[in-house]
Order: structure tokens, then sequence, then C-alpha cells
């Protein structure tokens, strides 16, 4: 599955996005904006998830930019516990920041959801990462009332968060 938007096309991860993957999970507090990556992130971990198989229902994507390619992060779902919802990750790499690639790749997302009939999203950040939340607003998430806490990988504890839902609307036809 391929998105292409204004200025990005989001498509499957390959084996040869690894070192994209490694060089945007080099910088530190990227990675303890995410709750389940490591810190240190090694290269052959960087090799294990370009590698992930690749889920139709569950999908991952690469974001580049379209113009050249280049790989700035990953945005993606996982199925949540319940199996109710997806859950909507993502990432962009430092250098990228403050461009509205987040926001981008977000409606992008919630499109393909649609696409593949999710009926409801959740979404979540770490309080001490409120970019996040601003780009889940956009989106159209709503916070909902309760402060959590999740575990980041990275930081080794577990960290308060803010969760956030989105009802998807059913497609006519």
């Amino acid at each position: 599955m391929f998105y292409r938007s204004e200025r990005l096309l989001l498509r499957p991860i390959w084996p040869e996005d690894w070192q994209a993957i490694h060089v945007g999970f080099s910088d530190e507090q990227t990675v303890r904006s995410l709750a389940r990556v490591p810190w240190p992130y090694a290269e052959e971990r960087a090799h294990q998830f370009a590698n992930l198989p690749i889920n139709p229902h569950v999908p991952r994507f690469m974001i580049t930019i379209a113009a050249t390619s280049e790989g700035i992060g990953s945005i993606g779902f996982e199925t949540c516990d319940d199996g109710a919802a997806l859950e909507l990750g993502y990432w962009i790499a430092r250098p990228h920041w403050g461009q509205g690639y987040a926001s981008e790749a977000g409606f992008a997302a919630i499109e393909l959801a649609q696409v593949i009939g999710a009926k409801r999203l959740v979404a979540a950040h770490f309080l001490d990462n409120p970019a996040s939340g601003r780009v889940l607003r956009k989106l159209g998430f709503e916070r909902l009332p309760t402060i959590t806490q999740r575990l980041s990988v990275a930081r080794g504890e577990s960290v308060p968060s803010a969760e956030y839902t989105l009802e998807l609307k059913r497609s006519a036809g």
C-alpha cells in the first residue's frame, strides 16, 4: 500500500530502509519520545524492524520526501489489546521536526486506516512531548481526561502519558 500526499510518499518499509531507521533512532531525544524503542538503538534492531513482515490489515509505512525519496520517519499501526481499535504511532527524524511532516503523514495514515476498515484509532504521547499532542489534536484526535503511566523502554520506566481517540467516519457505499 502506498500513499502520496503533497510532499510525502508513505510506502511499505523495506529491508534497505534500515539505515534511515538507524539514523533516526541515533538521536536520544527522538527515542525517548517513543514507547517501544530502546536506547541506545543498535544497527541489528534497525535491521529487524526493517525486515518485519508486512501486514496489510495493520500496516506500517516509511515516510519519505516524495521529491527525493529520503526516509525521514515512519508511521503505522499496532493492534490494541482489545482488538477494537488500531493504535497510531509515528516518529520523524530530528532534522525534519517542525515542518509539518508528522501532521501530513498522520492525515494520510488516517485515510489509509479508513480504507482498511478501521473504525477507531487510539494514540498516546508522553506529557513531556507536547508537540506530539499538538499533532494528534490537529489530526482530530480527542484527548481522554485521564493521565496514565506508559512504559518507555528507552527510559526504563513508566512515564505520565496522555491518551487520545479518534472515531473514523464510515464511508458511504
